[in-house]
């Protein structure tokens, strides 16, 4: 029984020291030299206790876990903080891992449609009809059905926003007294429901789909600290400095790298690179991703002129500049308005688009166009 006990003794001893030098180094750095200094009387006392007199272990262990108590600062809900410190520690990791090398972006415009989707309206057999939230959450969607109830005017004083479990917006209007809500904000409602119309007919249906609100992806940070962007790259930057009219941020497809001269002849990019002599269509550079644009398929439409690249006219990339382009070109606010962008601007590559589950999902650039003839359907962008 003696060695029993003397065994079971020993035991609590050496757990209340590992325990005891285990507080110390968790909290080496707030504790004071004074309070260490004790606690480090309280581990040699420990030391000193014979480990084959049960008497004087016990007689240690009665007094050491008040002695302790007494120099060491007590916490309160120990339990929470310790929660607290692990997610710390997991909010650090993940905006080390944002600011160095993955950051989440989503697309708000239409301007590099069908290759990356913003805010648009999607035809009804587009997706699998689900109910909400499942469809949101597989497909990034909202419903957005309308049928005229009673024939008359738009009220062009009724509109006002609300917002539905404090994310979407939802906007409210009357025609011919009925009100009616619908996804999205006022700008996109005008584009794929009330088309700029203001008379309306008894039970016309003016939109039966989905509005989707955009591609989300993660942008490589870290690759263009190591080599250049390169000629077709999809690429999100920095307006500073551009005459742009909204967002911090923008994502184009590079056209033009420093020293080129572009110009646009039917719908077709043309490069003469610095000291080559002359030019040649951009489907014959490595990166053919940029051919699909021109095969005038699934909503590609090819490249328009406009701006500084309008009625084939020239323009020379100045050097540490880069000229950028949305794939959409018909509606794309770019390099062709408001100019090359620098170096510095660029923050990274597109890398992987994470949601929503739809035939995109994956690289950018994986998907190829759909089959259809772009100019053989009324609005080729709802069929994405």
């Amino acid at each position: 029984m003696e060695k029993l006990k003397l065994r079971k003794l020993r035991k609590r001893l050496k757990e209340f020291e590992s325990h005891l030098k285990d507080i110390l180094h968790v909290n080496d750095d707030i504790l004071l030299p004074s309070v260490k200094d004790k606690a480090k009387i309280i581990l040699d006392d420990a030391g000193k206790a014979s480990r084959d007199n049960a008497a004087e272990i016990g007689n240690f262990l009665d007094k050491a876990p008040m002695r302790a108590a007494k120099i060491l600062p007590s916490r309160r809900f120990p339990t929470l903080r310790e929660y607290a410190d692990v997610l710390v520690v997991a909010f650090s990791v993940a905006f080390g891992i944002r600011a160095l090398y993955l950051q989440p972006f989503k697309i708000p415009t239409s301007s590099m449609q069908p290759t990356l989707f913003g805010i648009h309206f999607q035809k009804k057999d587009s997706i699998p009809d689900l109910p909400q939230p499942l469809s949101y959450l597989l497909f990034s969607t909202r419903k957005a059905e309308m049928k005229v109830s009673k024939a008359g005017y738009l009220d062009i004083n009724s509109f006002y926003t609300t917002k539905s479990f404090l994310l979407f917006d939802n906007v409210h209007f009357k025609i011919a007294g009925a009100d009616y809500k619908m996804p999205g904000d006022i700008k996109h409602i005008e584009q794929y429901c009330l088309k700029r119309r203001l008379e309306f007919e008894e039970g016309e249906s003016l939109c039966d789909g989905w509005l989707s609100l955009g591609d989300h992806l993660f942008v490589d940070r870290w690759t263009y600290h190591f080599k250049e962007p390169a000629r077709g790259d999809i690429v999100v930057f920095v307006t500073d400095g551009l005459k742009t009219t909204s967002g911090p941020y923008y994502i184009k497809r590079l056209i033009g790298m420093p020293g080129d001269t572009l110009k646009i002849v039917d719908r077709t990019i043309f490069v003469q690179e610095k000291q080559s002599g002359k030019f040649v269509p951009i489907t014959d550079f490595k990166n053919k991703n940029i051919n699909k644009i021109y095969e005038m398929k699934g909503a590609y439409h090819g490249h328009l002129p406009a701006g500084l690249l309008s009625d084939e006219k020239e323009f020379h990339v100045p050097e540490n500049h880069y000229f950028m382009m949305g794939d959409n070109s018909s509606n794309s606010s770019d390099s062709r308005d408001w100019g090359p962008v620098p170096r510095q601007n660029i923050v990274g590559k597109a890398f992987f688009i994470f949601w929503p589950f739809s035939r995109r999902w994956g690289i950018p650039d994986g998907a190829k166009p759909l089959d259809f003839n772009t100019f053989s359907v009324e609005s080729p962008m709802e069929y994405q």
